[in-house]
């Protein structure tokens, strides 16, 4: 798919306690905040898991990153839905790609920002 100055794309999801295990199972990241409910039964959701959701779209895009920025802002907590919004800013045509930069946004449900951060690379013709 040919990317697009200003080209956008949402993802949504809603992360689970399960997500959070597995997460922390795969990456080692099972600290007390992910594995230990707090008062309401929640976890926190590791950053990187979060970050999971501009990657979603960017695979969707066959996007193959080559840098990813990225500022963690409040925490998410499993059972809470997640949307993140994906900005394509640059794109400059070569011969046999695309190299594009964007910008990713994650919000909570109410609207504040969980995540955002930016990126670049490329996509193949």
């Amino acid at each position: 798919m040919e990317p697009t100055e200003g080209d956008s794309y949402t993802h949504e999801r809603t992360f689970t306690r399960e997500d959070v295990r597995r997460f922390g199972e795969l990456s080692g990241d099972q600290q007390p905040i992910h594995t230990e409910p707090d008062e309401e039964g929640r976890l926190v959701v590791q950053g990187l898991l979060t970050a999971t959701l501009p990657t979603k779209i960017g695979g969707d895009l066959e996007f193959l990153a080559r840098t990813m920025e990225y500022d963690f802002r409040r925490p998410v907590y499993t059972g809470e839905t997640i949307t993140c919004e994906w900005t394509t800013e640059s794109v400059v045509e070569r011969e046999d790609r695309y190299e594009a930069t964007g910008t990713a946004v994650c919000r909570n449900e109410d609207d504040v920002v969980v995540m955002s951060g930016s990126f670049e690379g490329l996509v193949w013709k």
